[in-house]
């Protein structure tokens, strides 16, 4: 039985408009080890770096759903605290990469109140109790168990994916999800986010053109906005809501570590088609990053050995310096193998 979304009470996305060709795979028989829902998995990951999760079948899935549709109630009462009081949690006052973050857009609602892109980045360490944690609103500790929850189903499901990649890349099992233990320091992360009912802009829309950095994203969202190139033609198209179903994406760790085998691929988020386009968008993301300490760098062994090696070579740093460094520092941009980081002006106001 799928779990319940909300999903029907929105705007439909239209069905006349062009959408990525994301594949659907399935989450019970990954947990079954279905060979030929292993490799579709694998193919996905190679081709285009997103796919459809499909969690119809699997208790672990229905969990996931039916905690993000509780998250997704959250963050609108999150986001409904005044400005004043989520400024208190601002990355400037808490972390430099965690905490509550905004970009006026220049104009204002109804009451006056100016208009924002908001999100907000609650580290994994602090639900798993791997370091003093940061602090939160009131109403964030008071879902504190459903945020351990989530991340720690989020953390599974991410789990179960890089042991069917190391099958697949010919590797001992363990060797990724050894550089991705829930008990040490990561990057990882829940995100909140908002993005203001607003007109498109295509600078805006190039500003925001981006990869991952991390390992694997888990998104959940209720109207379209996300926004996928495909690597065949170079065309931008949206990605469907689909109840039941998250969204999958590989970012630029693993495309390091395997030489380039496994793909991140570049989206943007913009405004949400019409008739979407009249109500504020909020999506829900888990992102996995390797352990703070891990040297991103090419691994040894499988089908990577098999991989050419680069003319140059790419300077080394861990993920911790590489996170802070794509994310608010010198490396802003887009990442792939074969052009390496493209790097990207200074981002436009708004953008969160």
């Amino acid at each position: 039985m799928t779990p319940t979304t909300r999903h029907h009470l929105y705007p439909p996305f239209p069905a006349e408009l062009p959408t990525a060709p994301l594949v659907s795979v399935s989450l019970a028989k990954l947990e079954a080890s279905d060979g030929a829902e292993s490799k579709a998995f694998f193919d996905a990951c190679r081709s285009l770096g997103f796919f459809y999760l499909d969690t119809l079948g699997s208790p672990l899935g229905s969990s996931l759903v039916e905690e993000a549709e509780q998250l997704n109630d959250l963050q609108a009462r999150f986001f409904k605290l005044p400005d004043q009081e989520k400024e208190e949690y601002a990355r400037e006052k808490v972390d430099p990469f965690f905490g509550y973050r905004h970009g006026d857009l220049g104009t204002s609602h109804d009451d006056g109140t100016p208009k924002r892109n908001e999100s907000y980045n609650m580290r994994k360490d602090d639900f798993e109790g791997n370091c003093e944690a940061l602090p939160h609103p009131s109403l964030i500790k008071e879902h504190w168990s459903l945020l351990q929850s989530y991340v720690r189903h989020c953390r599974a499901v991410i789990d179960l994916m890089l042991t069917h990649l190391e099958v697949h890349l010919e590797l001992p099992i363990g060797t990724l999800a050894n550089l991705h233990r829930i008990k040490e320091r990561s990057g990882d992360h829940v995100r909140f986010n908002q993005r203001a009912i607003q007109p498109y802009s295509d600078g805006d829309a190039k500003q925001g053109e981006h990869t991952d950095f991390g390992t694997l994203t888990i998104l959940f969202n209720w109207l379209g906005g996300l926004q996928i190139r495909r690597p065949d033609t170079e065309d931008w198209v949206y990605v469907k809501p689909v109840p039941g179903h998250a969204i999958i994406n590989l970012g630029d760790s693993l495309v390091k570590f395997t030489a380039g085998i496994l793909r991140s691929n570049v989206h943007r988020v913009v405004v949400p088609p019409a008739p979407q386009d009249t109500i504020v968008r909020n999506s829900l993301v888990y992102f996995s990053r390797p352990e703070d300490t891990v040297v991103l760098r090419r691994l040894r062994g499988g089908l990577i050995d098999k991989q050419p090696w680069p003319e140059t070579s790419e300077p080394e740093m861990t993920s911790q310096e590489w996170i802070l460094r794509r994310s608010v520092g010198d490396l802003k941009g887009v990442y792939t193998h074969s052009g390496g980081l493209e790097l990207r002006p200074q981002m436009a106001a708004g953008r969160v």
